[in-house]
């Protein structure tokens, strides 16, 4: 009879283990299903998080691209500046070279119609007051 209550209590303490087993799995279960919703919205609001500093990282490199735009276009402009004023200088020196020269200026119109104009002809037309005269002879 002793071992017959050995195989009893053997077969009640599986029992107990596989009811205890049962019992923890449909617990968990349970908690996995209430659990669900909140972790959810814990899973959003990471997700929200996660999406706000991108958007303000993404807004400051707009702002940093924007303010180095705006800055080299400061530079372009004071080079700008700068090559507008050396212009204007070499303009002045060669206008000074000019004045009063009017020797050098008919010989480079005399060398500019001469390498333009290779097979043609020019006449020149004399002119007073820069109207030509058409009939030298008639003036009396």
């Amino acid at each position: 009879m002793s071992k017959y209550w050995d195989e009893k209590e053997h077969e009640t303490k599986w029992g107990v283990v596989l009811r205890d087993f049962s019992v923890g799995f449909i617990v968990l279960i349970l908690a996995s299903m209430a659990g669900c919703p909140s972790y959810r919205v814990w899973q959003q609001g990471l997700a929200g998080q996660a999406e706000l500093k991108r958007a303000e990282q993404n807004r400051q490199i707009a702002i940093q691209e924007a303010e180095a735009k705006k800055e080299a276009a400061s530079l372009l402009a004071a080079a700008e500046v700068e090559r507008a004023k050396g212009v204007a200088e070499a303009n002045r020196i060669i206008g000074e070279s000019l004045r009063e020269n009017e020797s050098y200026l008919r010989y480079l119109w005399i060398t500019e119609v001469a390498q333009n104009e290779t097979g043609k002809t020019t006449v020149y037309i004399p002119t007073e007051a820069n109207i030509p005269i058409l009939e030298a002879g008639k003036r009396e």
